[in-house]
């Protein structure tokens, strides 16, 4: 299993799919987050900039979940798909994708979205988070900071998701 991005959902895909004992790449455009992904637990590391790196994933993953928000070439990773592979978006990019007619067809790859699930299915995931100890790593921040930490997380500098601590709004 492949995981687009190390960011707030990255992160908890990559300790999701340890739980679940698949065999996790985390691809990323960030050399910076190679030891993110091993402390994580993710069991490979691959720099999508670099295509020596990338030429060694080509057609290796049945499943890819991609969970980057920005624009990004989706064409890209579906040549890392197997045959029949699946690459799921659960990242909502602000631009459309461009897709190549040829992408999905050649090797009969699928392509599709999937949104937050209802109560029974966030009360699985919550009870599966407690029995794996699965929990989002935070930073904890001053309500003063609300606007350097915004600016932050633009710049993509966070790890992994800020938690306002309620005590700084008195």
């Amino acid at each position: 299993m492949a995981v687009v991005g190390l960011g707030g959902l990255g992160h908890m895909a990559v300790k999701f799919g340890v739980a679940l004992g698949a065999e996790i790449t985390v691809l990323s455009t960030s050399e910076t987050k190679r030891d993110d992904a091993k402390q994580l637990g993710a069991h490979h590391f691959v720099v999508t900039t670099d295509a020596d790196e990338l030429a060694t994933v080509k057609g290796k993953f049945d499943f890819i979940l991609d969970t980057v928000s920005a624009s990004h070439d989706l064409n890209l990773y579906l040549t890392l798909l197997k045959s029949d592979g699946v690459h799921i978006c659960v990242g909502i990019p602000s631009e459309p994708f461009s897709l190549s007619p040829f992408s999905l067809p050649s090797g009969n790859k699928v392509l599709a979205g999937s949104g937050a699930g209802g109560l029974a299915e966030t009360q699985d995931m919550l009870d599966f988070c407690a029995a794996h100890g699965i929990v989002s790593d935070i930073e904890l921040i001053d309500i003063k900071d609300i606007h350097s930490s915004f600016d932050r997380m633009i710049k993509g500098d966070v790890r992994y998701r800020f938690v306002i601590d309620m005590s700084t709004l008195v």
